[in-house]
């Protein structure tokens, strides 16, 4: 059921007021000078002054509508008055012509608004108490656009009646451009298409950023716990009989951890910051540590590299360095002692990768999962998005390659 009172106790019903105030003051500086320099222009004309002042009042407006910053302060605004959560906007659509027209049609609609909310509000409450105000005091005759006459005593309780509708009624009047200016700011003010498509780009690079993160982590922490279990139980099996070896698989141990804790700090400066505090990012410049690392858990790595590693570009480097740890991690963990061979050669306008061990006697290299960014099907994930070429499985000399292509330049 309806109550008049109810607009006067809902808080919703009162937050288009301070907008209007910030909406009336903020037209001022525009509307001094455009009536100073539009009646000046326009004096000689018959009612020219007034025609040069609005004109010149709408191109100030929408000269101020077409600064972008314009556009982040007015939602910035809304939001903190209105309760609402309008996004900010991304720099390249906010300088869009497009979206500079609906900030200017904001403004002039706010502007408007918030002088017919100001002028209702102050009539009503004039009203309010000038009527009231009469009759306490012994009535009298007014006049408020028309002569009233208000008596005294009982004939003039009509007063606070009248009182309480003009204060019931700016109310509802406030309530209203409440309303009608949330709907315009989301219409006006909210994301366009320009600004949907430049936020839907963020979202695709920030995901694109978390995946990567999360390949990197899962390769970089998968190896560091691979290559410590096998390098732990070499020391326990060398402790007594060769103490020196096991000090220096202990040794890898700590420096494969003290990777591992890097690579972890790069991803939460990144999650935390939106910026890496550090940059572990390896390229195949790094892989002569990570070969000697794996080599002190006992196992027999052959590796030749050819060509000019050096000059990679920066994502064929960090991504090659990627895959070869990965590659090795595999073949520790389902062919433990085995020798591994390792080719890597830049020729032309491609790098090759391969990489091969023995098959366990026991069971075969389990194939990959169809879960993205994990093992082997994170691995070719890496090289399609580079436009490679990725294959795994068992060669014809009966050994696990592991073979990656990636062209060098994009049009490859």
């Amino acid at each position: 059921m309806w109550r008049p009172t109810g607009p006067l106790r809902r808080a919703d019903t009162y937050r288009g007021q301070p907008l209007a105030l910030a909406g009336a003051a903020l037209s001022l500086p525009a509307a001094g000078v455009a009536l100073a320099a539009g009646f000046g222009a326009g004096a000689s004309l018959p009612g020219g002054g007034r025609v040069a002042s609005l004109v010149l009042l709408v191109l100030l407006t929408a000269a101020t509508g077409a600064l972008p910053a314009a556009r982040r302060w007015n939602i910035r605004l809304v939001n903190r008055t209105l309760g609402t959560a309008l996004p900010t906007p991304l720099p390249p659509a906010a300088r869009a012509w497009r979206t500079r027209a609906r900030t200017t049609a904001w403004i002039v609609l706010h502007q408007a608004a918030s002088w017919a909310l100001l002028g209702a509000t102050v009539l009503c409450v004039t009203v309010a108490l000038v009527f009231t105000g009469v009759w306490i005091g012994g009535g009298d005759d007014i006049t408020f656009f028309r002569p009233v006459h208000i008596a005294a005593g009982p004939a003039g309780a009509w007063t606070p009646v009248v009182s309480a509708a003009a204060l019931l009624l700016g109310c509802l009047l406030s309530a209203g451009a409440t309303a009608l200016l949330r709907t315009a700011a989301s219409a006006l003010l909210g994301p366009g298409p320009d600004e949907r498509f430049a936020a839907l780009e963020t979202q695709v690079r920030e995901l694109e950023q978390r995946n990567r993160l999360a390949r990197e982590l899962h390769d970089s922490v998968g190896h560091t716990l691979t290559a410590s279990t096998v390098q732990a139980a070499v020391a326990a099996e060398l402790l007594e009989t060769d103490p020196a070896a096991a000090r220096r698989a202990l040794a890898a141990i700590e420096e494969s951890c003290r990777s591992a804790l890097d690579d972890l700090d790069h991803v939460l400066g990144v999650l935390r910051e939106g910026r890496a505090a550090t940059t572990p990012d390896h390229t195949v410049t790094d892989l002569a540590p990570l070969l000697e690392r794996l080599r002190h858990t006992g196992t027999d790595i052959d590796a030749h590299m050819d060509g000019d590693l050096a000059r990679l570009p920066a994502a064929v480097s960090r991504e090659a360095y990627r895959i070869v740890q990965e590659g090795l991690t595999n073949a520790l963990r389902h062919a433990r002692h085995a020798p591994v061979t390792l080719r890597l050669s830049a020729a032309g306008d491609w790098l090759a990768i391969d990489l091969a061990n023995p098959l366990p006697d026991h069971r075969p290299p389990r194939a990959p999962r169809p879960r993205g960014g994990r093992g082997l099907s994170g691995l070719d994930e890496r090289v399609r998005l580079l436009r490679g070429e990725f294959t795994a499985g068992r060669g014809t000399d009966g050994r696990w390659h592991l073979t990656a292509r990636i062209p060098l330049r994009s049009g490859s």
